[in-house]
């Protein structure tokens, strides 16, 4: 290495150990990233309240009519490096109370449902508890974005119970297909290749729309044969057929 680069180097590494590895700087971090992951305990907290709703939801229906219009439910806590670009996208303070003013997709909720018309019963059971408070609502099913990306989202402010009182915090809630949910995963997936070709770039871009059509047709035709088998069905044959279609 060239006395230059050697130089540097050194300065380099007595910088790291001085400034960045100092006692100063350690109580620095822990003073100001204590609060975060505080903060961000609450929204985990939060996540669980919301998820524990729909679940209890999804047990009466089994236990009513003998179905669960849930599929799966996921759920997250956006990651630090996704909340700072965030930050940075929003150009807003980087203090707690303007990150909680700002940022309503902090905690996340996915539920997975069967059939179309599971998603809004569901939407419509959550929202009519007494303790959640609808925020924002986006429906990316009657009106898909355009690149036909389908989801329905309600931001909902609920309540958690901690040792020193009460918190509302809030959540962002997205209710989604079987189809409507692989079609975002894989489309997730693709929006970050950087290395394709424009003319395949759009070709591929086409594609996803068309597919998207495709998914959307397919869960109406599917809500279609659900609605058409229940209403030839007797009150006796009800409830086995729909365990069977759940």
């Amino acid at each position: 290495m060239r006395p230059l680069e050697t130089f540097i180097e050194q300065r380099k590494e007595r910088f790291v150990r001085n400034s960045l590895m100092s006692d100063e700087f350690l109580d620095f971090v822990n003073k100001n990233m204590k609060p975060i992951e505080k903060q961000m305990s609450y929204y985990q907290c939060a996540i669980m309240e919301v998820e524990t709703k729909f679940k209890v939801l999804n047990e009466q229906y089994s236990l009513e009519y003998d179905r669960n219009p849930i599929e799966d439910i996921k759920s997250r806590v956006k990651s630090m490096e996704s909340l700072i670009k965030k930050i940075r996208k929003k150009d807003i303070p980087l203090t707690l109370s303007s990150i909680e003013e700002n940022i309503h997709d902090i905690a996340g909720v996915r539920v997975i449902c069967s059939f179309l018309d599971d998603i809004y019963m569901l939407a419509d059971c959550l929202l009519s508890q007494d303790d959640i408070t609808l925020l924002e609502k986006k429906d990316y099913i009657k009106n898909p974005k355009p690149g036909g990306y389908r989801s329905l989202h309600l931001i909902v402010s609920v309540p958690i119970f901690l040792q020193d009182g009460k918190r509302n915090m809030t959540v962002e809630v997205q209710l989604r297909t079987i189809a409507m949910d692989f079609w975002a995963s894989l489309e997730h997936k693709l929006r970050y290749k950087k290395d394709i070709p424009a003319d395949k770039a759009k070709y591929l871009e086409d594609e996803m729309l068309a597919c998207a059509q495709i998914s959307a047709d397919l869960d109406m035709r599917m809500q279609n044969i659900r609605d058409v088998i229940a209403e030839n069905t007797t009150p006796d044959e009800r409830p086995l057929l729909l365990k069977e279609l759940s």
